[in-house]
């Protein structure tokens, strides 16, 4: 079964220019928890992220000193680049998670939400289809 919901971007793989893979999360408790990743972009889909995201000061973003898997029973590493995490995506998700509350399958990216805010965005534990607060 799939649905579709708004997720932050903390992270990407390839450049901010022109990210491959964007790595989603929302708050838990005042704290941005990583939730999954998307599929690899379309190029229309990488330009349109690209042009909207900046990168995290360094030491100042949750996910510093944090290493990602490349896959399911990998021991690869992801090499990351982390963003400042501001920028709302509507994703497809298969809605199975595993034990940890994180997507198992990747998003599919659907498009950017700039009217949306982050802080309003629905936390990891809340599995209601209360929506994010749109930007003022």
């Amino acid at each position: 079964m799939r649905e579709t919901t708004e997720a932050i971007v903390g992270a990407v793989t390839g450049t901010l220019a022109t990210p491959r893979t964007l790595l989603l999360g929302w708050y838990d408790d005042g704290r941005l928890q990583y939730i999954g990743r998307t599929a690899t972009l379309t190029q229309a889909a990488s330009s349109t992220a690209g042009g909207l995201l900046e990168p995290a000061r360094p030491g100042h973003h949750p996910w510093t000193g944090w290493s990602f898997s490349a896959g399911w029973g990998s021991r690869e590493k992801l090499h990351v680049t982390l963003v400042n995490p501001k920028l709302m995506v509507e994703v497809g998700i298969d809605v199975a998670r595993d034990a940890a509350g994180r997507w198992r399958h990747p998003a599919r990216f659907h498009r950017v939400r700039p009217d949306l805010s982050p802080t309003g965005g629905r936390r990891r534990t809340d599995r209601s289809t209360r929506r994010p607060r749109r930007a003022d």
